[in-house]
């Protein structure tokens, strides 16, 4: 009988993501919401196969009104399936602390991402080693807040 590998990264990934969002959610962002003086969002995604909503805790920066994120999957040689899922549908749902804002994801030019590179790896070293590890060209997504009540729910 072979017994399941337990600890296969996307089951990890998505226990610790689980347990982020839970905590985050309850608590308006006063958990989850800043590691290390990193501020987290939650974003969430329609599923490119299932449909269903998926919810992932990313590292992000502010940019104007606009968040950064990056899809860097650790490293990964392919890209993290909330950035395949933005790619298939660019609207999203950005949740920072307790407020919620629908947005449009799209993947920074050459240019932006220039820009934006140096300020992302000061808040974050780490991905300049992961860009090394990889040979993809690690997106940098931009979400800009769409409609009347961006930055808030309280059109709701």
């Amino acid at each position: 009988m072979v017994m399941p590998n337990l600890f296969d990264r996307k089951l990890a990934t998505r226990m610790i993501t689980g347990t982020h969002e839970f905590w985050y959610r309850l608590t308006g962002g006063w958990v989850g919401g800043n590691i290390l003086g990193t501020p987290i969002l939650l974003l969430e995604t329609k599923g490119r196969k299932s449909g269903r909503v998926r919810t992932t805790p990313l590292l992000y920066l502010r940019d104007g009104d606009d968040m950064v994120v990056v899809a860097s999957y650790g490293g990964s040689d392919h890209d993290p399936d909330w950035w395949r899922n933005l790619a298939d549908d660019p609207q999203a749902t950005v949740q920072v602390m307790s407020d919620r804002t629908p947005v449009r994801a799209q993947r920074a030019s050459a240019t932006e991402k220039e820009r934006l590179w140096p300020r992302l790896t000061r808040m974050y070293p780490q991905y300049d080693a992961y860009q090394r590890r990889t040979s993809r060209d690690i997106p940098v997504v931009i979400l800009r807040p769409q409609g009347n009540g961006a930055g808030s729910d309280s059109a709701s």
